[in-house]
């Protein structure tokens, strides 16, 4: 048995982390497994005090505490799966699943993005280099006028 402190203390420690659980988001560039750990932390720490939530309540906070982007996933779990019924686990893997494929997806795009700048600058400078050539060959044009009544050694 772990030592707790009075109950002012354990009150105080309880008030704390209702409130980290109510204000939980899952912060910007965050992983799905990194969040999930992050509430796990909350959630077991308010369990050893004594503090519970029924799993339903957990699994609806996770849902909400998603970002936007994550909507459509959001609302095709709550309209194809039974919330009450719904394991923490068993939600954390769908979860983990889209993100893989979010992934992925994002990955792609990147790739495609990469391949179009570099044609674009590709271009540019095939065109620097037409430039490039036209002005050595004006200057040399000034150069040969103006040696054109001097003498060469």
């Amino acid at each position: 048995v772990t030592y707790e402190g009075t109950n002012q203390v354990k009150e105080s420690k309880i008030s704390m982390l209702v409130h980290e659980y109510e204000l939980f988001m899952m912060h910007d560039n965050e992983s799905i497994s990194d969040m999930f750990t992050r509430f796990t932390t909350i959630i077991n720490s308010l369990k050893n005090l004594g503090k519970s939530y029924p799993n339903q309540e957990l699994v609806r906070k996770i849902l909400r505490c998603l970002p936007k982007s994550w909507t459509p996933k959001v609302t095709a779990i709550e309209e194809a799966k039974d919330l009450s019924t719904l394991p923490l686990e068993q939600l954390l893997g769908s979860l983990m699943t889209h993100e893989t494929t979010m992934k992925n997806h994002e990955n792609v795009e990147v790739k495609k993005k990469k391949s179009i700048a570099f044609k674009a600058s590709k271009e540019d400078s095939e065109s620097d280099e037409d430039g490039d050539v036209a002005l050595i060959t004006s200057q040399f044009k000034r150069f040969l006028k103006n040696q054109k009544g001097k003498k060469t050694f």
